[in-house]
């Protein structure tokens, strides 16, 4: 099939950047010899997930427990998810989860210890865990080394539970004192450190520096290996994903309308929302929920309802989650249709 045969709007990935994108991280990796975890939060689509895995990935990493159902049902089996599980509901069908695949999940309290023990004592599993540090992300994760020591301790004696290591986001030099300490620490009670995960597309080489057993990478799947800040940054060499559209209107010299607006976009600042790869002087400036307002007056072109637009979005990984399938392309032609299985996976 030619992507003009397409109904639009439609998303689009273009096959030979997504593997530049994938083999260059991988060998990235390779040559400062750290391994590498994947995060597919960005992309959600199996398939994807299993070429990264043959490129060389040792597993990979879900931020939530349905996008790992998600992955699990197509026979991957070596899973991160680095979330805090809470509530009979999750803890459920998490051990149920860990019963079809090596799932290692993140904590950071006692109560969320308690709940997975035990939730795995009453369903006959083991769960394996990791630590959470907050080295500076100011998000999840215990504060301090003492904290990280203090928890740890009472983790190793609950049932259930697989104590594997620690883990921290993004990955930065500056964590060196607090992760060595941490490590050190729980050594000296004799609380065996298999993990320690760093992470961060772009953070290979502080995993690394921090002596980190694997890094986990995702948005560079999509974006190349610099995530994405700002329309300018957006290029067809390494961005995989394209919004193919439809100019349903031309009311103006100077403005036509498109059939992808917030629904298809992921439309919050800053502008404009995406790179019009035929005509990069055209700019989406606003959108409504099924249009797209673009301002060609900069274009010398006059442009006829009915003709083809392909963007780069700028948001691409929250793009992606708008829409159920991804339309694998290599150059015109169409390859393959991949179902975006985690789509909408936020429990």
């Amino acid at each position: 099939m030619h992507i003009n045969d397409l109904d639009t709007p439609t998303l689009i990935a273009d096959l030979e950047v997504l593997e530049q994108n994938i083999n260059g991280m991988a060998n990235h990796c390779r040559n400062i010899d750290i391994p590498l975890r994947v995060h597919t939060k960005t992309h959600k689509v199996p398939e994807i997930a299993k070429l990264q895995l043959d490129a060389g990935s040792q597993g990979i990493t879900c931020q939530k427990l349905g996008e790992a159902e998600a992955m699990v049902e197509t026979g991957i089996n070596d899973i991160l998810i680095p979330y805090n599980i809470v509530g009979k509901p999750k803890l459920k069908r998490l051990t149920a989860l860990t019963k079809r695949a090596r799932i290692i999940v993140a904590l950071d309290s006692e109560e969320t210890a308690s709940g997975i023990s035990q939730q795995a004592a009453t369903d006959g599993c083991v769960v394996p865990v990791v630590l959470e540090l907050d080295t500076g992300g100011g998000r999840c994760g215990v504060g301090s080394p003492q904290q990280a020591q203090h928890l740890a301790q009472k983790v190793v004696k609950m049932s259930g539970i697989d104590f594997q290591g620690v883990m921290t986001y993004p990955s930065n030099a500056n964590a060196k004192p607090f992760i060595t300490e941490t490590v050190d620490l729980l050594n000296n009670d004799g609380i065996p450190i298999n993990i320690i995960s760093g992470g961060g597309t772009g953070a290979e080489a502080a995993s690394k520096e921090l002596g980190c057993t694997e890094t986990r990478s995702g948005s560079y799947v999509y974006e190349g290996m610099t995530r994405i800040g700002n329309s300018e940054m957006l290029s067809p060499d390494r961005c995989v994903l394209r919004i193919l559209v439809t100019v349903v209107s031309t009311p103006t010299p100077d403005r036509i309308i498109v059939d992808g607006g917030q629904k298809t976009f992921t439309s919050y600042p800053p502008t404009p929302y995406g790179y019009i790869i035929e005509y990069p002087d055209a700019k989406i400036y606003g959108m409504s929920v099924e249009h797209g307002h673009v301002n060609v007056s900069e274009c010398s072109r006059r442009f006829r309802v009915g003709e083809r637009l392909s963007v780069i979005p700028l948001h691409q990984g929250m793009t992606s989650n708008l829409h159920d399938e991804l339309i694998a392309v290599r150059g015109h032609t169409v390859e393959t249709i991949w179902k975006i299985a985690g789509r909408g996976k936020v429990k």
